[in-house]
């Protein structure tokens, strides 16, 4: 059992009653180790890149013009997807220490994020030049990049299990 859940649990039997059970909730969170949990951020954002690659070159291979849709140049993803996913990385281990719930945080607000960042490459259908092939393209690469980032950061910062806590 890690610091962080030795500390709960003592906080917990502080408060508790006569009865003899502790107060509230304790959840035992598993201790991260940052050298996994930063090696797995900088493996998600390679890999979300070089699957941001595929894409872009699929969509230029099919006709899109990356001139005309920014975002299928190299220069473009790869920053914004690094970007992207160390922010996400931040969050998803802020969430996994401060929440009672992290799953069911996480299980909403990881598609909420998803679709806003969709939302803002609508405006670029109307970009002079703009083919719809190249934006849903750009578009997919923002699923792309989910779809690769959430199971490795379930497996360097794993989620409590929320069944285990005691009431």
């Amino acid at each position: 059992m890690g610091v962080l859940a030795v500390r709960q649990v003592r906080r917990s039997y502080r408060r508790q009653g006569t009865s003899g059970q502790p107060h509230g909730s304790v959840m035992t969170v598993e201790r991260v180790n940052r050298g996994k949990a930063v090696l797995g951020t900088v493996a998600a954002a390679a890999l979300g890149s070089a699957g941001n690659a595929v894409v872009s070159w699929a969509a230029q291979a099919l006709g899109s013009d990356d001139g005309a849709v920014e975002g299928l140049q190299a220069k473009g993803y790869v920053v914004v997807t690094t970007v992207s996913v160390i922010v996400a990385a931040v969050v998803w281990a802020r969430i996994r220490r401060r929440s009672r719930r992290p799953r069911a945080v996480l299980r909403t607000l990881v598609p909420a994020v998803v679709g806003v960042s969709l939302l803002a490459d609508i405006p670029v259908f109307f970009f002079d030049g703009a083919d719809p092939l190249g934006v849903l393209a750009l578009m997919f690469m923002h699923v792309l990049v989910a779809v690769i980032a959430v199971p490795i950061f379930h497996r360097v910062m794993p989620l409590p299990d929320e069944r285990a806590v005691a009431v």
